[in-house]
């Protein structure tokens, strides 16, 4: 090589290796205090405890929203709400049917990254249910018990097939005090994919029997999401709470 090519030879790597560098920044989230979580069916807020007692060590602002399960419209107000409280950058995080409300409400101007923790990961005006269709019914959706228009999950379907690697005693108080959801909310559809416009990030529970794993990874690859993988059932936010606030604090720029 003779010195002419040598130089631009040098020269073009170091080009590259700026862009690289420069592209890299770029895409590194923004460092950021605020969480917003937002929980699904079966729920109420407080399945965040385990992940916000860490978030909150690492001296991060959380907040979980009490979801009223009521209509997808008073979700998303109820998460806009908690949203207004917040001063500064937010990453807004759901679990479960919360990922509907997350794609709609996680637009606001406030929201700097969003995180779903298998969840629903809807594109704008998509129907869920017809997406899951083409993947093999997971088991829960066989216990969900009918009171008037008001639907909970029955006991051994919320033990085995929500809650399965939780300890029994922990997952008999978390199914007495889940949250009923009104049947008009399952039909339910979102207006607008906040992961098309947002750093997006997910976390897939292999061994959930509420959403399909494969159901998961395809709505994580479909959103270019950071996707990490963690061995627990529906319920990781409780039993794998380390792996689910790393990857928030990930979202926030705090690693």
């Amino acid at each position: 090589m003779d010195r002419r090519t040598f130089i631009g030879a040098t020269a073009a790597a170091a080009a590259s290796a700026l862009l690289r560098d420069a592209a890299q920044a770029q895409s590194a989230p923004p460092k950021v205090q605020n969480i917003v979580l937002i929980h699904g069916l079966f729920a109420d807020g407080s399945c965040w405890t385990e992940v916000i007692a860490r978030l909150q060590r690492k001296g991060l602002n959380a907040t979980a929203v009490q979801n009223p399960l009521t209509t997808l419209q008073a979700a998303v107000e109820a998460t806009k709400d908690v949203l207004s409280w917040q001063e500064g950058p937010t990453v807004l995080v759901a679990h479960s049917f919360g990922g509907m409300i997350l794609s709609e409400a996680g637009v606001d101007p406030k929201v700097s990254a969003v995180v779903y923790v298998a969840a629903r990961a809807p594109d704008a005006g998509e129907d869920y249910p017809a997406l899951a269709a083409k993947y093999p019914a997971p088991p829960a959706s066989a216990g969900i018990v009918w009171a008037n228009d008001w639907g909970r999950l029955g006991e051994n379907a919320f033990l085995h097939d929500f809650a399965g690697d939780l300890p029994a005693e922990r997952a008999r108080l978390l199914y007495a005090v889940q949250a009923p959801f009104k049947r008009s909310l399952l039909a339910d559809k979102t207006t607008q994919a906040a992961w098309r416009s947002k750093p997006s990030f997910y976390a897939v529970s292999t061994e959930d029997r509420t959403i399909n794993p494969d159901l998961q990874r395809f709505m994580a690859k479909r959103m270019g999401a950071k996707t990490i993988e963690v061995k627990a059932s529906h319920l990781g936010l409780i039993s794998q709470p380390d792996a689910i606030a790393d990857l928030i604090l990930e979202a926030a720029g705090q690693t």
